[in-house]
C-alpha cells in the first residue's frame, strides 16, 4: 500500500473537463432547469414528477440530512453547476455555501449566474482544499465520490482514497457535524465489467466504489445513520435525460456535431440498463462525525 499521506489520485482535471467541457449550452437543453447532473429522487406513487421537481426533491433531501438549514457555513463537494449553493442559500437560510468543483465550465457558470456574495466556488480537488479545523457546520456530496479513484486501482488503494477523504471531512466538520453523501457503486458486478466504451469516452481515469470499500474508509471518522440504495431513480432519471436530449436532438447536434450525440445516447441507454438489472447500485449515505476516533 502507498504511503498513506500522499494517496493515488482519481480523476484529473483534465478528465473531468472531457465530460463536462462538452458545454454548458448543451447540457442545459437536457439537464433540468436546475442543471443538477446527478441522480434525481422520484416520488414512486407520482409517475406524472417532472424531473425538475425530481431534482429539487433529491436536493432538498441531502440538505436535511447533512442538517444544514440555518446552518452558517457548507461545503459542498463536486458542486457541479450550483445547484445545491444555490439552494442552500435562498430556501434554506445558509449564511455561507463554499462549492469544489474541478471542471473551469462549471465554475464559469457559477460565477456567471449566482451573484449572492454567500456563495462561492473554487476550481480544486477536495484533496487541495484547505480549511481550518471546524470550518463547516455540514458537508455534501453528490455525485463526486465515484471519481474519487482510477480503474485499475487495489480495492486496498481505494480504500486509502476514500479514508483520505473521509478524514479531511472529519476534521473540517464541527463537532458532531453531518454529511450526506451520493454515490454511483458497484451492484452484482465487478472492476472487469465495467464498460470500456464508459470508461474511454465518457468518464475516463474513474471507478466507482463498492460499498465495502465506503465503509472501510469511513470506519471510525464517521457513523453510518442511514443508507438507501436508490438505483431506480436513476434508471428513471437517465431515461429522462435521454428522453429530452432526443426532443432536442437537432438543437443538439448543431452545438456538439452528430457523433458526440450519438455518444451520449449510447451512454445514457447503457447506463440506464446497468442500474435496470443492477449491476449498478446508487446509495444515498447519511453520515455523522465521530468527535475522536479512535486509531484513525
Amino acid at each position: 500500500m502507498n504511503d498513506p499521506a500522499k494517496p493515488v489520485q482519481g480523476a484529473s482535471a483534465e478528465a473531468i473537463e472531457h465530460h463536462y467541457g462538452t458545454g454548458n449550452e448543451y447540457f442545459k437543453l437536457w439537464l433540468d432547469e436546475t442543471m443538477t447532473y446527478s441522480c434525481a429522487m422520484w416520488d414512486p406513487l407520482d409517475p406524472e414528477q417532472t424531473l425538475d421537481a425530481a431534482q429539487l426533491c433529491k436536493i432538498d433531501y441531502h440538505i436535511e440530512q447533512a442538517r444544514a438549514k440555518n446552518a452558517a457555513r457548507v461545503l459542498d463537494v463536486g458542486c457541479g453547476w450550483g445547484s445545491v449553493l444555490s439552494r442552500l442559500i435562498r430556501q434554506f437560510n445558509c449564511k455561507s455555501a463554499v462549492g469544489l468543483t474541478l471542471s473551469k465550465s462549471q465554475a464559469e457558470w457559477i460565477v456567471r449566474t449566482n451573484s449572492d456574495p454567500r456563495i462561492s466556488v473554487k476550481l480544486q480537488s477536495w484533496n487541495d482544499h484547505d480549511a481550518p479545523d471546524g470550518s463547516y457546520d455540514s458537508i455534501i456530496s453528490i455525485g463526486a465520490f465515484e471519481h474519487f479513484a482510477k480503474l485499475g486501482l487495489t480495492s486496498d488503494e481505494k480504500v486509502q482514497i476514500y479514508r483520505e477523504f473521509f478524514r479531511k471531512c472529519q476534521k473540517w466538520l464541527h463537532s458532531r457535524g453531518w454529511m450526506s453523501l451520493q454515490t454511483v457503486a458497484y451492484g452484482n458486478s465487478l472492476p472487469k465489467d465495467f464498460d470500456p466504451f464508459i470508461a474511454k469516452q465518457i468518464f475516463p481515469e474513474t471507478d466507482t466504489p463498492r460499498l465495502k470499500e465506503i465503509a472501510e474508509g469511513a470506519e471510525r471518522l464517521f457513523e453510518v445513520v442511514q443508507l438507501r440504495n436508490d438505483r431506480d431513480d436513476y434508471r428513471r432519471t437517465l431515461r429522462a435525460w435521454f428522453s429530452r436530449l432526443k426532443s432536442r436532438r437537432a438543437d443538439a447536434i448543431s452545438i456538439q456535431g452528430e457523433e458526440e450525440v450519438k455518444k451520449f445516447e449510447q451512454y445514457l441507454r447503457l447506463m440506464a440498463y446497468m442500474f435496470e438489472v443492477g449491476g449498478l447500485d446508487l446509495y444515498r449515505i447519511t453520515l455523522r462525525k465521530i468527535d475522536n476516533p479512535k486509531g484513525k
